[in-house]
């Protein structure tokens, strides 16, 4: 055994930011080594020199004792030959070399700062930016690697000679924590009105917002990483208020809670989804709503649902404890736009929805929405992934040969670059409809490319041509020259599950539902059975066509939808069936209009839409004949499924086509109460996915993927089925089932393609 060793290690991951050099600084004294630890492009590179038996314990230490925040993603050790160094120590930060370092996501306040915030001894006392290295802004805040403070929004900002002290000192819980900060020498925040008149600052600033706050009124405060629209969740008059302003219709706010305690008596909540909701990440968590408490109803109309969260900044804190009761916190933006995120922008398009508007002087760089998940079989399911979770990399199979760059769908945009085995997710983009939208798409994708000195080698779109992000991706290709292939949205949604699966030679049955999907056949497809590995796929059964009245008009509007379905079954004659809720919302001219556009196929594009075929049965239930938000009739019927009812409608399956109009046929029919129509319909759908698995699945895996899953009853009673057939059920649990998770399927088509 060798006395003496000399090893040089170099770590890849979350190793940035989370207090990895202090503690490697402090382990390597502990065990008497000397050498070095430093930040690179890459990663942390440490060299340690000393007894090899020390060098051991060291190196069990770093995986056993690592910050928590800490994430190893690889490990190299070279040994090199004894240098003789005569100390250890943390030396200053490359800026050279390939950039692979992960970014972390922003963190919620950890406990020790919460501690000093609360404490009228501490220097930071009531300090709505206290930070350390365990907690505090991250990738909001960063605009290049390596993350370093002269690299952030920090940088405008000169530590004072306490912050400074702590900031240098190796011992410290602040060592190299970049947005260090107090009330001496860091940002602040500022009040105003709406149309920018100065009112308070700091203390004052604070106790003038939760008067403002008591008092009914609406504000736009700035958080970590963009500013929320924020009312008291109690107050009716001030909801409907910002309903109006807003011209947010019905769509659910999310609601900040003081702490875990206040949630519970609002809501009825799990053990695990206490569990994520107290999580660093502190994600909006849907969850069970409690029937008769002094929340507003305008909070989620119509849901027995509502969505809760966690203070995760000072700020936050702050507020909540004086405030006491619940608070709306929704992203401040207008409609299909990005939340806002700088001070003018905030005095530019938010006073039309607010009183008054909480400002800060430290600059936002990424924007970042919060992020949202349910409990799905007792596993996250995203509804959203951002906040607390981008841009942290999924790992990949397979090595890529050449950088990708995946530009996603058109709806709950999220965008994707990917190099060797990581693919670097975004934060959610949203809806590419507006110009402003479309401009920040492209903000997030440069700036992606700045951050990793990345260069895509490969572009992947959407199939559709009038995707946004399909028309960029084009331009983009032809002026750099850089070759672009577009995919199948829902073979996309397969690939999405199979590499968040780690599925590498094996193919998978992939039930892919959702809302809309351009297809092979120039259909809109969206309920789709589908055999998929990394090189092709084959459809191998679909839901009967049936046309969308008037196009985007029918994704609005479930009564046409409906109506489609009605004319194809029984033409213009309702004579046994003229009870049905979806004809009253018509006059007679309007259907005679409808029929002759139904006939002559004006404007009546094909859809094989499981999402909606769920509106089209929310009309026909008188659920809903028009949507004040995309995907509601499926939430509110969720409100009605239940679990004791086991039976189904009948369904015909021929040549591979699942044939829709017994199972409207049979509803309509159907005398029973809405809680037992809408859980036969769900039933059905459960059944029949086992029943073409059955049929066409063979010795395959069973995926579920399309934002139809997001449907908690159908997905659970699925799962539920395929258990009782020993059938194996893959679900999204990384990515959302969404289109947002999209963009990593795009990726995933180039792990077994040589270009």
């Amino acid at each position: 055994m060798k006395m003496k060793k000399h090893l040089k290690i170099n770590f890849t991951g979350a190793v940035q930011g989370v207090g990895f050099r202090p503690f490697i600084y402090n382990l390597a004294i502990k065990y008497g080594l000397k050498g070095y630890v430093i930040n690179s492009t890459e990663g942390v590179i440490i060299e340690v020199e000393g007894k090899e038996e020390n060098i051991n314990q060291f190196l069990i230490s770093i995986y056993k004792e690592k910050p928590p925040l800490a994430h190893i993603f690889s490990q190299e050790i070279e040994e090199l030959p004894i240098t003789n160094f005569t100390k250890f120590e943390i030396k200053k930060s490359e800026e050279k070399g390939k950039k692979e370092v992960f970014i972390l996501p922003d963190i919620s306040t950890c406990d020790e700062c919460l501690k000093e915030l609360m404490d009228p001894n501490n220097r930071r006392y009531r300090y709505p930016f206290i930070n350390c290295t365990n907690c505090g802004p991250r990738f909001s805040i960063i605009e290049k690697l390596p993350y370093d403070r002269p690299n952030t929004t920090m940088k405008s900002f000169k530590m004072c000679p306490k912050c400074k002290k702590e900031y240098e000192n190796p011992t410290d819980r602040r060592f190299h924590a970049q947005p260090n900060a107090c009330p001496d020498c860091g940002p602040y925040i500022t009040l105003y009105t709406a149309d920018k008149v100065f009112i308070a600052e700091k203390e004052e600033a604070l106790r003038k917002t939760v008067n403002f706050l008591k008092k009914g009124k609406i504000l736009a405060i700035k958080g970590i990483g963009g500013f929320h629209l924020v009312c008291d969740a109690t107050n009716n008059n001030s909801l409907q208020t910002l309903r109006q302003r807003k011209k947010r219709g019905e769509k659910p706010f999310a609601i900040m809670f003081k702490d875990i305690n206040q949630i519970k008596k609002y809501a009825n909540i799990t053990k695990l989804e206490e569990a994520i909701i107290l999580s660093p990440e502190k994600p909006i968590v849907i969850v069970k709503k409690k029937i008769n408490t002094d929340l507003g109803e305008e909070v989620a109309p119509y849901l027995d649902r509502i969505g809760v969260f966690l203070p995760y900044s000072p700020l936050h804190y702050l507020l909540l404890n004086e405030f006491e009761k619940p608070l709306v916190m929704t992203s401040a933006n207008l409609s299909d736009e990005p939340i806002v995120k700088d001070n003018e922008e905030a005095f530019k398009k938010l006073s039309i929805f607010t009183d008054y508007i909480l400002t800060h002087n430290r600059s936002i760089k990424n924007r970042v929405d919060d992020s949202v998940i349910r409990i799905i079989n007792e596993n996250i399911s995203f509804i959203r992934r951002s906040r607390g979770y981008a841009p942290l990399p999924i790992k990949l199979p397979f090595k890529l040969q050449k950088k990708v760059l995946a530009v996603g769908g058109h709806q709950k945009n999220t965008i994707c670059i990917a190099f060797e085995d990581k693919a670097f997710l975004s934060q959610h983009i949203g809806d590419l409809e507006t110009l402003d939208s479309q401009k920040n798409f492209e903000e997030v994708i440069f700036s992606f490319f700045n951050l990793y000195d990345f260069k895509p080698e490969i572009i992947v779109s959407d199939l559709h041509p009038r995707y946004y992000s399909t028309q960029w991706a084009e331009n983009f290709s032809n002026k750099n020259n850089i070759p672009l292939i577009k995919l199948q949205h829902h073979y996309t949604h397969a690939l999405s599950l199979m590499v968040e699966n780690q599925l590498k030679d094996e193919k998978l049955f992939a039930v892919c539902w959702d809302g809309t999907g351009y297809g092979d056949d120039n259909n809109l497809w969206g309920g789709e059975f589908l055999i998929a590995d990394y090189n092709n796929y084959q459809r191998v059964s679909h839901l009967k066509y049936f046309k969308l009245l008037g196009g985007e008009k029918a994704v609005k509007e479930p009564r046409r939808v409906a109506l489609s379905l009605l004319f194809d079954m029984y033409g213009k004659n309702f004579d046994n069936i003229n009870c049905i809720p979806t004809l009253r919302n018509f006059s007679e001219k309007e259907l005679n209009l409808l029929y002759t556009a139904w006939g002559k196929n004006i404007n009546s594009p094909k859809s094989s839409s499981i999402g909606r075929l769920f509106d089209a049965v929310s009309s026909l239930l008188d659920i809903r004949q028009k949507l004040s938000y995309e995907g509601q009739s499926g939430m509110i019927m969720e409100n009605y499924y239940d679990w004791t009812i086991k039976d189904y409608y009948p369904v015909d399956i021929y040549e591979d086509i699942i044939d829709w109009r017994p199972i409207i046929e049979a509803m309509i029919k159907d005398k029973s109460d809405l809680k037992t129509k809408v859980s036969r319909f769900i039933n059905t759908l459960a059944n029949i996915v086992i029943q073409i698995y059955k049929y066409k699945g063979s010795d395959l895996k069973l995926g579920l993927t399309g934002g139809v899953f997001q449907n908690k009853y159908l997905t659970e009673k699925i799962i539920q089925l395929a258990e009782k057939e020993k059938i194996p059920v893959l679900i999204h649990k990384k990515v959302p089932p969404n289109d947002g998770g999209l963009a990593l399927g795009q990726i995933a088509y180039l792990l077994k393609i040589n270009l």
